[in-house]
Formats: C-alpha cells, structure tokens, sequence
C-alpha cells in the first residue's frame, strides 16, 4: 500500500545547464489534456498500489508551478478518492521564482498545497546567470516572501560548491540565507552530471569544478553553520529544525512504497519498480493507447530490495536499522555488506554502529558516493 505519492510535471521555461532531470521546454503546453492525462495515471497507479494512508504528496518536477492551480487542486482531489489522508498530510510542491506570483500562491495554498520548496540556487545575481535561471536575487526573495505569507512550511534549494567560490563567499551566503528563518533548507554540492551542457563544458574547458578539498572544506563549513543556527542535516544535503524535515523524501531514503506518476517518474509498490514513459510526448501516448503512462514494472529480489534500502538509508544522519531490514525483506543486509571494508571504515571513523543501526559519520558523510560504493559493492562481489 501507497503511503507517499509523487506527481511530475515535466515542463520549465528553460532548462538550466547543471540539470539531469527529466525535464523539457515545449512552446505550447495543452492543460487539459495533461490534466486527463494525469488523473488517469493517477487512477491505474492507485489501483494497482491498493488503498490506505496516505502521507505525503509531492509535485516534482521540471517545474509544477507552472502548472495551473486548477490542476493542482483536481490531483489532490482524486488522490483523496483513492486513499485516505494522514490528519497531517504533507503536499509539498517545487516552485520556481520566475513562475511565482501572489494570486498563483494563495490558490495552490486553497488547492490543499501546504508546504512549498522554492529554488532559489543562489543568493547572488552573477551566480544565478551562470547557472542559467530566470530569477535575479530581488524576484527570488519577494518569491519567498509570498511563499512565507500563503504557507506554514518553506524551504528553498541552494547550489555551493560553484566554481571559484571560497569558504567566506559561502559562509556569507550562507548566514544569509539562515537569517530568513526557514525551516528547512536543501544545500546541494555542485555535481557535473552526465548529458548536461555543463559536463559539455568541462570536457571542453568552458568551465572547471571546483577542486575537491575546496568542496570538503565547504561541505563542513556548511554542517557546522546550519547545526549552530538549528537546522542539522538529516540527511547529506537537507538540513531541518526538528519536527520540519521533508515526511515525503524521508520515505524515499527510509525505503517506504510511494506511487509515481507523471512523465519519467519512479515508483515502489509491493516489490516492483515502477517507470513511466519519460518523453512527455510518449507519455500523452501510452495515456491514449493504454490509459496510464507505465513503461515498466520490475520484479525486485529481497536482495535488490536491500540493496536499495542501504543505498539510500544510509544518507539520513540516523542510518540503516539493519535488524529490521532483514526482518522487513527475509534477507540479511550483512550479506550484503564487505565485513572487512566495515572494520575498516570504522576505525577510520567513517561509519559507525548503534545497536542494530548503522550510521555514515560526519567525517564520512563528504565521502559517501565512494563509501557506499566500497561497503555494498564490494559485499556484493564477495557474496
């Protein structure tokens, strides 16, 4: 049973040069008919999860603000039909400044909207047109302003890390941002994806990352600053004052079942891996041709399913209980894991256990991609 469910919206105005989502920039974008085509995705998806609780909603994207609220509202009102609502049920939805505006908020928040995380990326103007958004700092901050006025729960995204960006530029960034009085701020690393126009420009010398010590240094400026001002990391790159974490990315990393619907979005539903059409225009056709926009639906092994369990678990700052994983799947994530590259890492003080948890440290979380690579990857081999 369903307990999250995520909803993509696959269009924006531009697409930025460090973005691997699925996202598309159309001239002409029919509502209605993604309307339809997103409540009859949303029906055979709720069929096939089964009833029960719902926890969470989330309008991801591309970018859902551009969506009109009217569809918003229809989506919340069918997920109704299909499940019940927790009494506190989060709906988050991603906006973009540049598609903000008062009357657009106040009707996503009727809609039944509650929370909003905003990309603001920068609080610099020069940093903003390098990463290739629409918004200037002023327009990204009176966003915010009308998004802190409509909703009781805000967020917004930022991007550190930027090439030729020191500790005091972010440190001042930073406290900035943490003055505005959030509760919830998501600090990504600039990462050079694959297929994006920035690793176009890496290989072609247009633009050099940002070496990796500078980032380490960066990464624990940002630890140390958001823990002081109360909003620890819960998880690698989401920091939140207690109680304000994100329930619906929570059930991702904690590997809860969540239905996914939309263009390219991924679902988990009693052990299969679900997968929608991504080309927004393959999706509106599966839509006519089948009446949902599911491309694939695989089987998953209790040992895939641990896998992926570990694999995102251990971002969150409270770990992997690996006894109940092993209950939940009937198969022992030890199994999984290279006993020798645990010792090691735990005398390098990099994970650590607690209980039946285990836990990345902080020291080990700036290394988490290679660390998780070592622990899992190499239990696999030597299962």
């Amino acid at each position: 049973m369903a307990r999250a469910l995520y909803i993509h919206w696959p269009f924006c105005a531009r697409k930025c040069p460090y973005c691997d989502f699925n996202s598309h920039v159309r001239a002409n974008v029919e509502q209605e008919q993604w309307r339809d085509a997103l409540l009859s995705d949303l029906a055979f998806e709720a069929g096939q999860a089964g009833g029960g609780e719902l926890e969470s909603i989330f309008f991801g994207g591309g970018t859902p603000s551009l969506m009109p609220p009217a569809t918003v509202a229809a989506l919340i009102d069918a997920a109704a039909q299909h499940w019940s609502f927790a009494e506190n049920i989060e709906i988050t939805l991603e906006a973009n400044p540049s598609s903000v505006e008062s009357a657009r908020f106040a009707d996503l928040a009727s809609a039944g909207v509650n929370r909003v995380s905003l990309g603001l990326q920068a609080l610099d103007d020069a940093a903003l047109r390098d990463l290739g958004r629409l918004h200037d700092v002023a327009e990204g901050l009176a966003a915010l302003t009308v998004a802190q006025r409509h909703f009781a729960r805000v967020s917004f995204d930022l991007i550190y890390a930027r090439p030729g960006q020191d500790c005091a530029a972010w440190e001042a960034e930073l406290a900035r941002a943490l003055s505005f009085g959030t509760g919830h701020l998501s600090l990504y690393q600039l990462t050079i994806e694959p297929g994006t126009r920035y690793a176009s420009d890496v290989r072609d010398g247009r633009l050099v990352p940002l070496a990796e010590d500078p980032s380490a240094d960066l990464f624990a400026l940002t630890r140390a600053m958001t823990g002081a001002a109360g909003l620890p990391a819960y998880e690698i790159s989401n920091h939140a004052r207690p109680g304000e974490q994100s329930r619906h990315n929570l059930a991702y990393w904690r590997y809860a079942d969540y239905a996914g619907i939309g263009p390219g979005a991924h679902g988990r539903r009693a052990g299969l891996a679900t997968l929608r059409h991504k080309k927004p225009e393959n999706f509106l056709a599966a839509i006519a041709r089948q009446g949902h926009g599911l491309a694939e639906a695989t089987p998953l092994s209790p040992s895939d399913q641990v896998i992926e369990a570990l694999l995102m678990g251990l971002r969150l700052a409270e770990g992997v209980d690996l006894a109940a994983l092993g209950r939940r799947f009937g198969f022992a994530p030890e199994a999984l894991i290279d006993p020798a590259k645990l010792v090691l890492h735990r005398k390098l003080g990099l994970v650590r256990s607690q209980g039946s948890r285990l836990i990345v440290t902080d020291a080990g979380m700036p290394l988490l991609d290679g660390l998780l690579g070592d622990l899992v990857a190499a239990g696999l081999v030597a299962a």
